[in-house]
This record gives structure tokens, C-alpha cells and sequence, in this order.
């Protein structure tokens, strides 16, 4: 949670005020810190300042509270007391009450390790304090901007086709770190930016292990490493404790787990870390060297789109879909499943990427979000997706769909075969879609009992060789173009032809002739 008693501007390093020629301050006592930043200018002539004082103050003062003959003594306790509530310097102006600062006052500062900048005659302290509050604005303007363009950079990553590990890359640059994706069992899947120590590796990945979606319990899942910082969902400070309910005399106590917490951070050896649950089961970790204003802002905008991006659409609710697995493996037919998964008529998509390489999960996932859909199955290079009847399925950039006719349960297989037909026809002809079509034809007309019989007695001769059998129908589909079919089947051109030769002849049949093609097509669609 923020300290309420920081502003919420950036500080402003000291060395900055020091840079400023017009202010001419001067450091003459306390360590020479580049890290020392300053949260806000304040003036008091009390001897005591400690009860005024919030932490992180420059403290200005002419020192008209120094008593006459003041000694040693006083100056240690002034400046011990200014210590103790947290200032960050302490500047003393000359004239007219003092034309040098005083030497125990010098001694005093060294001794406590508080910086002492002398402040000149001709700046007031109102220009020190106009100072700082422009210096923290240009800090705040910069800050904003940075988070801007990381914004904009962020966004552009989430709308490329496979967009998990863009966004990923473009945060770990933003960062000047290293960000990953972890898996709901803490698995590493996806990574980007420099690899931080093994050390700060591990207690990043136990992090990942505290953090959990919003609206889940602490239950029994890993509790944070010692000095890590974690934050509890709205409207509980206590992530992780447990609320004990008031019991009767001789009755149990209820004890009801808080809220989880849904972000952790921590500090190894330099290394910051800090870990998002994103509510999908994902947990996004982030690890580097320095944290710099707005790095939790543009780590948060990551996590909002990645918790889009990996996020599973519910058909249903899960305790419906586990129900329809259980019932499934129990030996339940699919027309009688289907309706606890949202519908009964669906359509079967085939999906395979426009890169060369093969899908992983987080693509598949991504796709499966972009249809509306979570019954995603990654086979090999191909993705195949469940999409209920009523849901339109349009062309996705990145992806060459093939779609089948809507289908009830029982008819799912056929509607497999139509969606890799529709793929394959897709990819050869180069469009993003291409659905099954599902209009009456004039086979339709023949009793389904005789066509199967006719078929599987035309095709006979070539049953045994499915590589035949697929080609000629792949062939006989784009209208016996080579090279699409070549395309399609992921072969060479030369194979193609010798297939269909052997096919042929095999057939004895003229493969020129439109009829013979006609009948074959019939047969083929029968199998």
C-alpha cells in the first residue's frame, strides 16, 4: 500500500538542487549521496522541529532559534531530532542572523550523517522551495510520458498475432529488466529480457507461488518469503491472515480465510521483484536492478493486457465442465454432455499460425480467447477449437482457419474431417477462412446405406494407401491444381503427380474426364 504521509510526486535527488546555479547551495557537511532525494521543502525556526517533521523534508532554517553561547551540546540534539524524524538535509541560510554557518553545527551534521548545505544570502527560501516543487513537476511530466509511450509500446505488442511474448519483451524493455509468464503450477512459459541471478530467480518463482487471482483464499498455497511486501485484494490490509469469528461457550469457531493476496514483492541482493496473479491462473514476474517512478503503473498495464490475452472464456461454469468430463469418461454419449457446455449444435475449427512454427500453449490460449471459446486442443501444428453454433467465427490476423458445417454431438467426427478439409483447402488457395459448406446437394438424394456401399466399393482399390487417398481427394477439391495440392499436403509437387498417377491407375480410370471426376468426389466424400 502507498505510505500516505509520501506525496505522490517523484522526489527529487539532491544532487539536482545542488546542480541548480541559480541557488547556489553548497554542500559542506554529510555524506555525499547520490541517492539522497528530497519529498519536500519546509521552513522552521523551532528548536525542535521533530513534532512538524513527516520524513523525507528539507529542512530550511536561518537559525534564529541557536541560543546565545549555544554549544556542542545543542547542536547534537537539533540535529539528532531531524534525524530521527526522517529529514533528508538540512539547509541553513546566511544572514541576517548568522554570517557563517556554525561550526558545531558542521560537526554535528557529520557526526549524524545529515547533509548540510549552506544556503547563500541572496536565495530566499522560497526560491529553494519553488525549486523543488519544479523540479518535481518536470520529474512528474517525465514520468508521465514514460508511461505513455509504454502504454502505446504495450498495446501495439498485445495486437500482433502471437502476442504473449511481444508484450513480454516490450515490458522487460520498458523495465530495464526481465519479465515471465509463470503457469498456475509456478512453471516458467515464457520469458524476456536479461536473466537475473539464480538467487533473485528462485525467490522470484516462490513469489509467484503467494500471489493469487482476486476472489481466491490463501487455503494452502506457499506463503511469502520473509521481508517480502504483499498486497491484499480491496478492502484488506491483512492478506493471508485469518478472521476468527466470535463462538458460543462449548461450540467451534468458524475461521474464515482473508482475501489473498493478488500482487507480492520483494528485494535479493539489489534485485527488485514483484509478482501479479492476472486472475487467469498466470502470474506475471518482473525482476530489475533498479526501480524508477511509474515501473508499477507500466508492469500493471502488462498485467491488464496479458490477463486478456491468456484469459479463458467460460462456457459455462468449470463445475459444469467438469461435470460433462467426468460424465464423458463414465461412458456418456456427447448428445447427452453437450448441453452442459453451452449448446448442442457446434462448430469444429481447425486452426494452424501463418509462421512457420508450431503452436504453443499461449497461442493456443490466445486463440481460444480471440474465438470465445475454452475447449482449445493443441495437436502437433494444428489447434482445434469447440465453437458453439451461435458465436460467428471470423478471420483472425496470424491464423488460416478451416471451419465446419454446425453439427450435434454424434456428427462431431464428420465435423472434424470437414474443418481439416476446409484448412487444408484454405492454406492452399492462401485465404485467412474457409467454411465446409453446408448446403443440400444432389448426393443427398442417394440413401446414405447405398452411397457407402458404392464408395468404399469405388475406392477399394486405393483403401489401403491413406496417403493415396488423401492426396486424391486434396487434388480433386482445388480443381487439380499441382502445386496447391502440393501446398496443402506439405509435399512436393512431383509427389503429388506421382500420386495421382498411381491413384489411376490403380482406379483404372481417366482422371481427365469430368464425369470419373465427378463419381470419384461422390465417393470421397462418403469416407
Amino acid at each position: 500500500m502507498p505510505d500516505p504521509m509520501v506525496p505522490p510526486t517523484p522526489p527529487v535527488p539532491l544532487e539536482a538542487l545542488l546542480a541548480r546555479a541559480d541557488l547556489g547551495l553548497r554542500r559542506i557537511a554529510g555524506p555525499d549521496d547520490p541517492g539522497t532525494v528530497v519529498h519536500w521543502a519546509h521552513t522552521s525556526e523551532m528548536a525542535d522541529p521533530y513534532p512538524y517533521l513527516l520524513g523525507g523534508e528539507l529542512l530550511l532554517s536561518a537559525g534564529v532559534h541557536i541560543p546565545e553561547g549555544a554549544g556542542a551540546g545543542y547542536f547534537d540534539a537539533y540535529v539528532s531530532r531531524i534525524v530521527a524524524a526522517g529529514g533528508a538535509a538540512l539547509g541553513f541560510g546566511l544572514a541576517p542572523v548568522h554570517d557563517a554557518v556554525p561550526g558545531a553545527l558542521v560537526e554535528a551534521c557529520e557526526m549524524h550523517g545529515l547533509p548540510l548545505l549552506e544556503v547563500p544570502p541572496r536565495t530566499t527560501f522560497s526560491g529553494v522551495a519553488r525549486a523543488v516543487w519544479q523540479l518535481m513537476a518536470q520529474a512528474r511530466l517525465a514520468e508521465l510520458r514514460r508511461v505513455t509511450e509504454a502504454q502505446q509500446s504495450l498495446a501495439t505488442a498485445a495486437a500482433r498475432p502471437d502476442p504473449v511474448r511481444p508484450v513480454l519483451h516490450r515490458l522487460a524493455q520498458r523495465i530495464g529488466g526481465w519479465a515471465v509468464l509463470f503457469a498456475p503450477d509456478t512453471t516458467e512459459i515464457a520469458t524476456a529480457g536479461t536473466t537475473p541471478p539464480p538467487e533473485a530467480r528462485r525467490a522470484l518463482t516462490t513469489l509467484a507461488g503467494v500471489v493469487h487471482p482476486p476472489g481466491t483464499a490463501t487455503g494452502n498455497r506457499t506463503h511469502a518469503p520473509a521481508g517480502s511486501h504483499t498486497h491484499a485484494a480491496a478492502g484488506s490490509r491483512a492478506a493471508g491472515a485469518a478472521r476468527v469469528g466470535a463462538a458460543a461457550p462449548g461450540t467451534r469457531r468458524q475461521v474464515t480465510p482473508a482475501p489473498a493476496p493478488t500482487t507480492a514483492s520483494d528485494t535479493v541482493n539489489g534485485t527488485h521483484l514483484a509478482a501479479y496473479a492476472l486472475g487467469t491462473g498466470f502470474v506475471l514476474g518482473v525482476a530489475s536492478p533498479l526501480r524508477t517512478p511509474g515501473d508499477h503503473t507500466i508492469v500493471s498495464v502488462a498485467a491488464a493486457l496479458l490477463t486478456l490475452l491468456t484469459g479463458r472464456q467460460r462456457i459455462g461454469t468449470t463445475a459444469a465442465r467438469s461435470s460433462a468430463l467426468v460424465r464423458l469418461l463414465l461412458g456418456a454419449p456427447p448428445e447427452d454432455v453437450a448441453p452442459l457446455l453451452g449448446g448442442e449444435r457446434w462448430h469444429v475449427v481447425h486452426a494452424r499460425p501463418a509462421g512457420p512454427t508450431a503452436p504453443d500453449p499461449l497461442a493456443a490460449s490466445a486463440l481460444g480467447t480471440a474465438l470465445g471459446s475454452a475447449l482449445v486442443d493443441p495437436a502437433g501444428e494444428v489447434v482445434r477449437v469447440l465453437v458453439p453454433a451461435g458465436r460467428p467465427v471470423e478471420p483472425l490476423p496470424g491464423w488460416t482457419l478451416g471451419v465446419s458445417a454446425a453439427a450435434a454431438p454424434p456428427d462431431w467426427p464428420d465435423a472434424d474431417t470437414q474443418a481439416a478439409r476446409a484448412l487444408a483447402r484454405a492454406r492452399a488457395t492462401r485465404v485467412p477462412l474457409l467454411r465446409h459448406g453446408d448446403r443440400p446437394a444432389l448426393a443427398d438424394l442417394v440413401p446414405p446405406h447405398d452411397a457407402d456401399a458404392h464408395a468404399r466399393s469405388l475406392l477399394a482399390p486405393i483403401a489401403a494407401a491413406p496417403a493415396l487417398t488423401d492426396t486424391l481427394r486434396t487434388w480433386l477439391s482445388l480443381h487439380g491444381s499441382w502445386d496447391r495440392t502440393a501446398v496443402a499436403l506439405s509435399v512436393h509437387r512431383n509427389t503429388v503427380r506421382q500420386r495421382v498417377a498411381r491413384c489411376a491407375a490403380l482406379l483404372e480410370a481417366d482422371l481427365d474426364d469430368p464425369d470419373v471426376r465427378m463419381e470419384l468426389w461422390f465417393a470421397l466424400r462418403r469416407t
